[in-house]
């Protein structure tokens, strides 16, 4: 597999390289299809040099294997390599662990060729009598609820849940655990009701509000 180191703000040491090839070692091994991993190390100094910090970004990439991306930051750039390669290994089983899952359990509607039938969703298809009378007006749609004053076809589900706050990180964990594409919370870092969604492959996004959260029940009493 091959690697490539790109430094923003920093030098990239030889004893830095040297631990790259010792972590790219143990990515391939849990990810043989895996191609390229580039590594990128930003150094930020805040406060006129006084507090600084190292963030490591990693993206893996092959054939046949989903994007994947990890990301730490630390104070120093080789405990923020460990941290992100500890995500990317991590993000690397999950993905193993979701092919197997579609493997074992395919989702989705499948359809019987025999009878016409869809395995999967509770949904079958109507006849071609059925939907031959629905064209021609024998059969009107109807809904029930066409004459009242505030009718609309529009079904609008509305779920109310008690606030959580957590990292940006626990709440992509969450939206993993739950398999949704997206989870609403409070930022824990900056009080900020927050959301974080998946984008393309492993990539994820969040948008906050800049209000901030209101207290909890807990704090209040």
């Amino acid at each position: 597999m091959e690697t490539s180191i790109v430094g923003v703000g920093v030098s990239v040491s030889d004893r830095f390289r040297g631990v790259v090839e010792e972590k790219a070692t143990r990515i391939e091994t849990i990810a043989p299809r895996a191609q390229s991993m580039d590594v990128k190390v930003t150094h930020r100094a805040y406060h006129n040099g006084r507090m600084e910090d190292s963030t490591v970004e990693l993206t893996l990439t092959g054939k046949g294997l989903p994007l994947v991306r990890a990301e730490a930051v630390d104070g120093d750039k080789f405990t923020a390599l460990d941290l992100a390669v500890d995500k990317l290994a991590e993000q690397v089983r999950r993905a193993k662990e979701k092919r197997v899952d579609a493997r074992r359990h395919p989702r989705g509607a499948m359809l019987d060729k025999g009878t016409g039938s869809l395995r999967g969703v509770d949904l079958q298809p109507a006849s071609v009598e059925v939907l031959h009378a629905v064209a021609t007006g024998e059969i009107p749609i109807i809904t029930g609820a066409e004459d009242e004053e505030h009718y609309t076809p529009v079904v609008i589900r509305t779920k109310r849940f008690d606030p959580e706050w957590m990292t940006v990180e626990d709440a992509v964990d969450r939206m993993e655990l739950v398999g949704h594409d997206f989870f609403l919370f409070i930022d824990a870092r900056t009080d900020h009701p927050s959301v974080v969604y998946r984008r393309k492959g492993w990539d994820y996004g969040v948008i906050s509000l800049t209000t901030m959260a209101p207290p909890s029940a807990e704090l209040v009493s």
